[in-house]
């Protein structure tokens, strides 16, 4: 494993890159990528336990190792207990990236590549950048989609494992996406009523958001004529802290200038940057299934009929001929729709692995339901839930989040 040290103010980054199987458990496949891990110390903290980071996503990289306000808050609290390892997960960041080149390849090599790129593979991954770290065991924190990733985890090598933090993560284990996605309709619901409430007049100021896009008159400066879902789904942004503040904003601003234009952009939740995000975003809750669209066949008919209800992490098939950058993954996109996805999570050995931690559970999360999250949570008994409506999804990066989740597993915070 190929090491450079860097130095960055009071922190040390070691860049490990270590090759792996493309295929974990077929010796006779032969293929290889790479995985890139960030292995970050604190000046005194060289003796410290490692701790894994695993982003959330999925198809997104970790984040870089800077202080806050640069890096999220929660990096500092981790490295006054840890040493932090950010691992970009495969297919991103510097971990063999999957982007645009990939597509010359052809649909069905890239279909089956990026089937490779789930949640058990990037345990596998862990398992031997800690291995080649020489640590025994040791601990994860796990935000959303990594929090998913840290159940499968729990699932085949809880042994490595010597404490979990898992915020938002807490992923439903044996439903069928058709039961996620519908319940995440109803948090979506509650979060547009919520939002119209304290901000009346954005109701009509949405309707005619969405008149214009319906008669493509809102284009974007890549060049997208704005869709009627893509402007619904700017209500991703509810499902974070400071969110509303990102749709008051926008739905303050006179719809055909430049400003509202270039922000209605920024805010829409998928794009090209990271088309995995986009292309494989169902598939995490597929522990066995075949999603087949499942947020376009759950929709209830009041999201129909209503179109200043505002959707969030629902993505649209439609999409693939009216965005631009997500334009090329079509062929791509269609098949993933309908592979049959293997089990992830195994209960019984979750509910057997005895491993101790924390995990928030945000009672407004509108990305992963309380209620499948309450579920799960009853596997892990050594696990201690905090439940809070303090926060919304991305707690782990506004707040004091993991400071009190180091606190709970360590006996010195109730609740």
């Amino acid at each position: 494993m190929p090491v450079e040290t860097r130095r960055m103010q009071d922190l040390t980054i070691d860049d490990h890159i270590l090759t792996v199987p493309l295929v974990w458990g077929d010796p006779a496949d032969g293929r290889t990528i790479d995985i890139h891990a960030a292995v970050v110390t604190r000046d005194g903290g060289e003796s410290l336990p490692y701790l894994v980071f695993l982003q959330g996503g999925p198809g997104h990289e970790a984040p870089r190792p800077f202080h806050a306000p640069t890096a999220p808050s929660w990096l500092d609290a981790a490295l006054e207990h840890h040493r932090v390892v950010l691992l970009d997960q495969r297919g991103t960041g510097l971990s063999s990236p999957v982007g645009d080149t990939d597509l010359e390849r052809g649909t069905e090599a890239v279909v089956e590549h990026i089937t490779h790129l789930r949640a058990d593979a990037i345990v596998r991954d862990c398992e031997a950048v800690r291995e080649e770290l020489g640590a025994r065991t040791w601990s994860v924190l796990g935000q959303s989609f990594g929090g998913f990733t840290t159940l499968a985890y729990l699932s085949t090598d809880a042994a490595s494992l010597d404490r979990v933090f898992i915020t938002g993560g807490l992923s439903a284990v044996g439903r069928h996406p058709d039961e996620v996605y519908a319940l995440t309709y109803d948090k979506m619901r509650e979060a547009s009523e919520r939002y119209y409430r304290r901000f009346p007049a954005h109701r009509d100021a949405m309707r005619r958001i969405v008149d214009l896009a319906e008669a493509g008159r809102i284009v974007l400066p890549g060049g997208e004529v704005a869709s009627v879902s893509r402007v619904r789904s700017v209500g991703s942004a509810l499902g974070t802290n400071d969110g509303w503040q990102t749709l008051w904003s926008l739905l303050e601003r006179d719809p055909r200038s430049n400003a509202f234009r270039h922000d209605l952009a920024a805010a829409m939740p998928f794009d090209a940057r990271n088309p995995l995000y986009y292309v494989f975003h169902e598939s995490s809750y597929a522990d066995g299934y075949t999603t087949r669209w499942s947020a376009e066949r759950t929709e209830p008919d009041d999201f129909r009929d209503d179109r200043t209800l505002f959707t969030g992490e629902h993505v649209r098939r439609e999409w693939l001929d009216t965005v631009p950058g997500l334009q090329p993954w079509r062929d791509v996109t269609l098949a993933l729709a309908d592979v049959e996805w293997p089990r992830l999570y195994d209960a019984a050995a979750i509910a057997a692995s005895g491993v101790r931690g924390a995990a928030a559970v945000y009672v407004n999360d509108v990305y992963v339901p309380l209620e499948f999250s309450l579920e799960t949570a009853r596997l892990l008994p050594h696990v201690t839930p905090w439940i809070t409506s303090e926060h919304e999804h991305n707690g782990l990066r506004a707040g004091d989040v993991l400071a009190r989740l180091i606190d709970i597993a360590d006996g010195r915070r109730v609740r």
